[in-house]
């Protein structure tokens, strides 16, 4: 039989941390005594009463694709602390034939004792809930107090034993310059634009982060323009979850909120604080549903891959990087549409010409043929890497099972297969795409079929467009790459 074995602790502090180690040796001192093989672990450090965690999402994805035949986990709540959940795996495990034990002998179904399998769901749903209530109940605490609840403290500001301090560097003038412009009459992208511009920090970067970007973003501004902890007060429980079930989180009305006034030293004034929101308030309008360019979702900044955006007082198109932060993010990449829709108009007219060659598609024919050869070619080549990726993880798993390497050696070595495999998975997906329709002869009946109705073009349409070509590429010099959907590169115009 081939063992999952899943884990759980609810934080990553180290008593919780040695809890997984002591999981897993019990775990594989069951496996061996059973004679049977390990599959794999997966592990979570998150409350249980989620169906988010990402190594269950795992779990649940090889269970439907059946690469085990059995679940094990400590209990019942190691898995799921509520009802729907619960039943939610149990089912799972029931439609493809699976298993599920737990070593405290509550779930086993090879011995058919699942009838309380409810009851327990039940019961440690119940017992989430009462954390819950009891977490809520001392955060609350906790707020009355005038002590700040969350872990990251609003830019600005520092956090010392619950209590908001300033930061002693440029973050608390930044606050003041965001709240500055925005009354002098800045919207939230250009007040974002200007500070990415100068190189100041983000709250991600400044809360330490590891995706933390450099990129300020207006909803990042707005973010801080509405935080009342600016005034020097405290404004907590502003929001709420239904249940521990349900992760959905509800504004509360502003008279159901802890306000504790005077906690810490203010960066901005009430005046000025109620002042943006009156402001923001006047602001707000319905935006209309944005125009639709000829060339919108077809052309691409050939440097760093974002759409381009159409700029009417340029007659054209910029990078959607350089159009929202500016050139440190990117360079214009401008082109002009006329130009670009000329360009196309002349290419077709060629195109057309070249249709009443009778050779020609026997030539597209030909290069087609050779590039669909090379693309098998190179899918041999990555199912022997896939392949020699799974012949080393089983082996990696013996060599563990038997002691030889430790876990940590074993998932160092699986994440670097793991990231060569999704790298080939991903390479390989998008070779079968490509050979999806492997009839040439058809595709280029259909081709010649679309190109022998088009008669002559004055006109670039979107259709036209859409039907021709895949995608456009600009260069930083403005020249522009077309993809033609029946040619395998283009030709630069």
């Amino acid at each position: 039989m081939r063992c999952a074995i899943y884990t759980r602790v609810s934080t990553d502090k180290e008593e919780q941390k040695a809890s997984l180690s002591n999981q897993k040796e019990l775990f594989f001192n069951y496996i061996s005594s059973k004679g049977w093989s390990f599959y794999d672990i997966y592990v979570d450090v998150e409350s249980g009463t989620s169906d988010k965690r990402p190594g269950l999402q795992k779990l649940i994805e090889d269970a439907e694709n059946r690469k085990f035949d059995v679940i094990l986990a400590k209990e019942l709540s190691r898995l799921a602390r509520n009802g729907g959940l619960s039943y939610k795996i149990r089912d799972l495990a029931d439609r493809n034939g699976i298993h599920i034990i737990t070593l405290d002998n509550a779930i086993n179904s090879f011995e058919g004792n699942s009838a309380m399998f409810g009851l327990y769901a039940w019961i440690y749903e119940q017992e989430s809930q009462r954390t819950g209530e009891r977490i809520k109940a001392a955060l609350q605490t906790r707020s009355r107090k005038g002590l700040f609840q969350g872990s990251i403290p609003p830019y600005g500001y520092e956090l010392s034993d619950g209590k908001l301090f300033l930061r002693n560097d440029d973050t608390p003038s930044i606050v003041c310059r965001i709240f500055k412009e925005y009354l002098q009459g800045k919207g939230f992208d250009r007040i974002a634009r200007g500070l990415y511009n100068g190189g100041y920090p983000t709250p991600a970067q400044i809360a330490g982060k590891a995706t933390g970007s450099d990129k300020w973003h207006g909803s990042t501004i707005r973010t801080i323009l509405t935080n009342p902890h600016y005034t020097g007060d405290l404004v907590q429980g502003r929001q709420t979850t239904r249940s521990v079930t349900s992760k959905v989180r509800e504004n509360l009305t502003s008279d159901q909120f802890i306000v504790i006034e005077g906690t810490h030293e203010p960066i901005i004034s009430k005046e000025d604080f109620n002042a943006v929101q009156a402001l923001i308030e006047t602001r707000k309008r319905k935006k209309p549903y944005a125009e639709i360019h000829l060339f919108t979702n077809t052309l691409r900044c050939a440097d760093c891959g974002r759409g381009m955006h159409y700029k009417k007082n340029r007659r054209g198109y910029v990078c959607g990087s350089y159009n929202k932060h500016g050139s440190k993010a990117c360079s214009d990449h401008h082109v002009i549409e006329d130009n670009l829709v000329s360009s196309i108009l002349s290419d077709i007219e060629i195109i057309l010409a070249d249709v009443k060659e009778k050779n020609l598609f026997t030539k597209l024919e030909k290069k087609m043929n050779k590039e669909f050869e090379k693309l098998n070619k190179q899918l041999s080549a990555i199912n022997r890497q896939i392949d020699d990726i799974g012949i080393q993880k089983t082996k990696l798993i013996q060599l563990l099972a038997n002691e030889v390497i430790s876990q940590q050696d074993y998932r160092d070595v699986i994440k670097q297969n793991e990231l060569h495999l999704k790298h080939l998975i991903q390479t390989k997906s998008e070779i079968e795409i490509k050979l999806s329709n492997k009839n040439v002869t058809e595709q280029i009946k259909k081709i010649q079929k679309d190109l022998s109705k088009i008669k002559k073009v004055d006109t670039l349409t979107p259709d036209l467009l859409h039907r021709l070509i895949e995608r456009i590429e600009i260069k930083a010099d403005g020249t522009a790459r077309i993809f033609y959907r029946f040619s395998l590169p283009s030709a630069i115009i």
